[in-house]
C-alpha cells in the first residue's frame, strides 16, 4: 500500500543504542505534528475513557469502551487492561471516536480468573511482550482474512504465556501475564532507563541478540515518547528471556532491508473497529498491521516471524543475508 511505503520512506535511521542484549534503532525525521488524540493512559487519567465488560456475564474476546471526551483516543495493539473479570490485551490498534461507545476485540492474558476484581479495567504500564504480540497479530490477521473476526487464537495465547512464565520462573495463582512483568520489574526498568527518545523520533526497530524482532512507527514524535516505556518493556521481557553473556553488535543494512520488506508487504484493508482502516500486512517472513486514518498512518507495527528462517523468500530480491537462518529468527543484524 502506497501510504505505508511513503510513511516508511519519510524516516531515517538514527544512531542505535544497545543495552545488554537489546538494541534500538530510532526512526527519525517523520512528520512533526502534535497528535490530535489522547493515548489510553491520558484518556483514563482524565476519566474520559471507561472500559468494562460488555455485559454482566462478560465475554472473553470483547470489552465495551466508552469515550466521554471530545478528542479521539488511541488504543495501541498489545496494551494491557487489568481488572474486571480477567486481564486482557488489545488485539489491534484502535482510534476511538469522541463521545462514543464501541466494542473492542481483546485477548485474555489471565487464564485462571473469571471474577470481578473491580468493575472497570485500567491501563497497565506494559504491553504484551513482543514475541507474543507477533504471534497474536498473525493470528488476528488470519481470522480477519478468513471470517472477518478480530479474535486471536486464545488457547495459543494462554499456552504461550504459560511457557514464558515457566521459563522465567514467574508464578501466579491466576496465570496472569502481569505477574511475569511484575516479578522481573527491576531488570525491565533497567532496560527502560537505558533507552531515551531523541528529538524527532517517531518509531523504532528493536533487535535482541543481534536478531531483528520488530518495529513500531507513529504519526507523531509526541506519541512515541508517551508510549516508549511500554514498547521497551515489551521487548525487554523477551530480552531477559533470551539473555546471553555476549550479544552481537547490530548493523544498519539489515534494518533498512527489513523496513524495505515491510514497505513492500502485501496488504489487505478492513474497516477499523473505530476510525479509519485496519490494514493487515504479510510478506516474506513478516507480519504486521497498520491503522490508517485521515490520510496518514497513525500507527504501524511489524514483526519478524520465527518460522521465517525455514521459508523460501517470496520475492527474488529477498534472497540475501536476510533469508539465512539465525539462532532464533530469520533476520539478523550482524
Amino acid at each position: 500500500m502506497e501510504i505505508l511505503a511513503k510513511a516508511l520512506g519519510q524516516v531515517s535511521l538514527g544512531d542505535h543504542v544497545c543495552f545488554k542484549n537489546l538494541a534500538m534503532f530510532p526512526l527519525l525525521n517523520g512528520p512533526q505534528r502534535e497528535p490530535d488524540y489522547l493515548t489510553l493512559d491520558e484518556a483514563m487519567s482524565k476519566s474520559y475513557l471507561h472500559i468494562t465488560e460488555v455485559s454482566t456475564g462478560g465475554s472473553v474476546p470483547e470489552l465495551k469502551c466508552t469515550n466521554e471526551g471530545d478528542l479521539r483516543v488511541l488504543l495501541l495493539d498489545g496494551e494491557e487492561l487489568v481488572g474486571a473479570k480477567q486481564n486482557r490485551v488489545l488485539n489491534l490498534t484502535i482510534l476511538v471516536p469522541p463521545m462514543s461507545t464501541i466494542v473492542i476485540p481483546v485477548s485474555c492474558v489471565e487464564a485462571g480468573r473469571w471474577s470481578d476484581v473491580w468493575h472497570e479495567l485500567t491501563a497497565a504500564s506494559t504491553l504484551h511482550y513482543s514475541a507474543g504480540r507477533a504471534r497474536r497479530m498473525k493470528s488476528v490477521s488470519g481470522h480477519m482474512a478468513q471470517s472477518g473476526s478480530r479474535q486471536s487464537d486464545q488457547a495459543a495465547v494462554w499456552e504461550d504465556i504459560a511457557a514464558k512464565a515457566d521459563r522465567l520462573h514467574a508464578r501466579s495463582s491466576t496465570h496472569a501475564m502481569s505477574a511475569i512483568f511484575g516479578q522481573h520489574q527491576g531488570p525491565i526498568e533497567d532496560y527502560v532507563r537505558a533507552f531515551d527518545s531523541p528529538s524527532g523520533q517517531v518509531g523504532a526497530v528493536f533487535a535482541i541478540n543481534g536478531d531483528i524482532i520488530g518495529c513500531d512507527l507513529f504519526d507523531s514524535a509526541a506519541t512515541l515518547r508517551k508510549l516508549m516505556a511500554k514498547l521497551v518493556s515489551s521487548y525487554a521481557l523477551d530480552a531477559i528471556d533470551l539473555v546471553k553473556e555476549t550479544a552481537p553488535e547490530p548493523g544498519a543494512d539489515e534494518i533498512k532491508e527489513f523496513l524495505s520488506l515491510v514497505g513492500r508487504a502485501e496488504t489487505r484493508a478492513f474497516p477499523s473497529v473505530g476510525i479509519g482502516d485496519d490494514v493487515r500486512l504479510s510478506g516474506p517472513g513478516i507480519t504486521g498491521a497498520a491503522l490508517v486514518a485521515g490520510g496518514r498512518v497513525i500507527h504501524l507495527g511489524a514483526f519478524v516471524l520465527e518460522e521465517q528462517a525455514q521459508r523460501e523468500p517470496e520475492y527474488p530480491e529477498a534472497q540475501s543475508n536476510l533469508a539465512r537462518p539465525s539462532r532464533r529468527r530469520g533476520f539478523r543484524t550482524t
